[in-house]
């Protein structure tokens, strides 16, 4: 029989590369943590962990059963916050990680409101563009664009029809002609989005379901997506950004939409967690908060 304790030994030794700082983090003395996971490794057949007094790394057969450990950890605690759920007000503390332009802007104001609509509830909020390892940094929540590469990860819908828009300040416009097809964008300086090193700088547009890319170019790109949308509203190029997170410069004029007769790429906005069941009240509260907030935003005019 496969122990809880012995599968948290190994999960939290290969998040922390060290049996060492696995057996301080589960305040466990090392030689008990070494026959835990021995005795795990027995239990399997296989070796999980290749050891040595300075290194540790996962075995082939430990990378394929470390996704399965951490599943059932996840269920045995989603049970407990199951349990006890009935019996939380709504309260506490919650780590949240929320992208940059969208936090700063448009989500941070609502947050405040949230907060004082219940004090009880403590914010631990990171900011920043690069996705957040759910597991390794303790977050309970992210807000995230796109479709989460890990699929046992569970992604909320707040804004599942958002689109990127193609757009400009009417400083840059007024000192270069308006695109009309996305081959034009070639004549542009276009400001770039980079994520894990990888730089978006391959632009569809769609016309009744039909594609149309074209490979962009220009002389900046970021991996902070406000700072991009300060060089749009600087009037130093065009920018392909989130309707959401350029709807208020949009309607303030400060930024004007492009190639409106087309669609731009899927952008779903979503509340992502580790698994369902950990849904407490206070972040079923502030899911349907936010929903409610991004519903009205988007219902008025572009």
């Amino acid at each position: 029989m496969i122990k809880l304790e012995d599968l948290l030994i190994f999960v939290t030794a290969a998040d922390s590369s060290s049996l060492s700082a696995a057996a301080r983090q589960l305040n466990l003395t090392p030689s008990v943590a070494s026959a835990g996971l021995k005795r795990l490794e027995n239990e399997l057949g296989v070796r999980l962990l290749a050891r040595s007094t300075r290194s540790l790394r996962l075995t082939p057969d430990g990378e394929r059963y470390l996704q399965y450990a951490r599943n059932v950890i996840g269920e045995v605690e989603a049970g407990r916050h199951a349990v006890a759920r009935g019996r939380q007000a709504i309260g506490g503390t919650v780590s949240l990680s929320i992208p940059s332009d969208l936090g700063r802007h448009v989500l941070a104001p609502w947050l405040d409101e949230f907060q004082t609509k219940y004090p009880d509830v403590t914010l631990q909020v990171r900011i920043g563009d690069r996705v957040t390892n759910m597991f390794s940094n303790a977050v309970d929540l992210a807000v995230r664009y796109g479709t989460p590469e890990d699929s046992t990860l569970i992604a909320l819908p707040l804004a599942p029809e958002n689109r990127r828009v193609l757009c400009a300040s009417p400083t840059y416009l007024s000192q270069h002609d308006y695109p009309l097809v996305p081959e034009d964008l070639l004549k542009h300086n276009c400001l770039r989005f980079s994520l894990s090193d990888t730089v978006h700088d391959h632009w569809t547009f769609y016309s009744g379901g039909e594609p149309a890319s074209v490979n962009v170019r220009g002389n900046r790109s970021s991996d902070d997506g406000e700072l991009v949308r300060r060089w749009a509203i600087a009037g130093h190029g065009l920018a392909y950004k989130s309707r959401i997170d350029v709807l208020g410069d949009l309607r303030s004029g400060a930024l004007q939409a492009l190639l409106t007769e087309l669609e731009g790429e899927r952008a779903p906005l979503s509340l992502v967690c580790a698994h369902r069941l950990m849904l407490s009240p206070t972040i079923n509260a502030l899911r349907d908060f936010l929903q409610q907030r991004i519903t009205g935003y988007l219902a008025g005019p572009a």
